[in-house]
């Protein structure tokens, strides 16, 4: 029976910050550009259309956006000259654009989390901003326990 064999040995040392890591940084700085370029972009849209369509990609000189129909597809290929010019504007090498339907993604809303403050913490923080000598920290104390829920 063969020996066991060995794991290879980790020649760093403790973790390795993620912004370090070659293909991870270069993959944000591309998804922050991308994210930076749709913004300008859209603005080349009216205003009804600029919530729908979203900029994908730039490869090879083609402007890749997503739109959640064909039919908003359609309207932005009405629309080709003036994403192009402004692309050129801004310093992108563009030549054609191109419009693939792909439903956007539903933004759930986000949940509020926070806990309302009771009367009785409310009571607390009063009696301790009383005890308090700065009056400063004592109006932070009576302002945050007059946020508290009316019983």
């Amino acid at each position: 029976m063969p020996p066991p064999s060995q794991p290879p040995r980790r020649t760093t040392r403790g973790l390795t910050s993620i912004t370090d890591v070659t293909s991870i940084a270069s993959l944000a700085r591309k998804a922050h550009d991308i994210a930076a370029l749709d913004r300008q972009l859209r603005a080349a849209f009216p205003a009804s259309m600029r919530e729908q369509i979203r900029f994908a990609d730039l490869r090879d000189g083609r402007l890749v956006f997503l739109a959640p129909s064909s039919a908003w597809a359609a309207r932005v290929r009405l629309y080709q000259a003036q994403i192009l010019e402004a692309a050129r504007a801004l310093g992108a090498q563009a030549h054609t654009v191109a419009v693939k339907v792909a439903p956007l993604p539903i933004e759930e809303p986000v949940p509020d989390l926070r806990k309302p403050l009771s009367p009785d913490a409310a009571r607390h923080l009063r009696t301790v901003a009383a005890t308090l000598a700065d009056p400063a920290l004592r109006g932070l104390f009576l302002e945050l326990a007059s946020k508290a829920e009316k019983p």
